[in-house]
């Protein structure tokens, strides 16, 4: 889809998709639509491109394992008085192929073409390889 980026994030805390969604699931009974937020301070620039079906890629254990669609932003006052974004997501963690990502702060662009693949539905773990497979790609340069 062109003029779309998605964002990737840290789910500080977090030990897996499930425990995730069970947060999520419990703060966003406190929300007037039921729909679970991130938070942040920074307005995303790329806002137009983001809510042309982008999703917040969450980051696991130094993985990245699960999507999230953004649904809208909404602007929020915190309670120090200040104006915060909060992206709106989609309640369905969508399962994702695992990619290894180093910590950073914040949240961070992500382009389509490097965005991991879903999982089929219903499975929450990648079928590993063939070890011959797995080694004849190392050998090559692809894993």
């Amino acid at each position: 889809m062109p003029d779309q980026v998605h964002l990737v994030k840290l789910s500080v805390g977090t030990e897996s998709v499930d425990t995730l969604a069970d947060w999520q699931a419990m703060r966003a009974t406190q929300m007037p639509d039921g729909l679970p937020r991130h938070v942040t301070r920074m307005w995303p620039r790329r806002e137009k491109e983001l809510l042309n079906g982008g999703s917040i890629y969450w980051v696991i254990k130094g993985q990245i394992q699960a999507r999230q669609r953004v649904v809208r932003l909404d602007k929020v006052e915190g309670e120090d008085g200040k104006d915060y974004c909060a992206i709106v997501l989609d309640p369905e963690l969508v399962r994702t192929s695992v990619v290894p990502r180093r910590p950073f702060q914040g949240w961070r662009y992500l382009a389509v073409e490097d965005a991991p693949v879903d999982l089929p539905k219903g499975r929450v773990t990648e079928e590993p390889l063939p070890r011959e497979l797995a080694e004849a790609l190392a050998d090559i340069g692809v894993l």
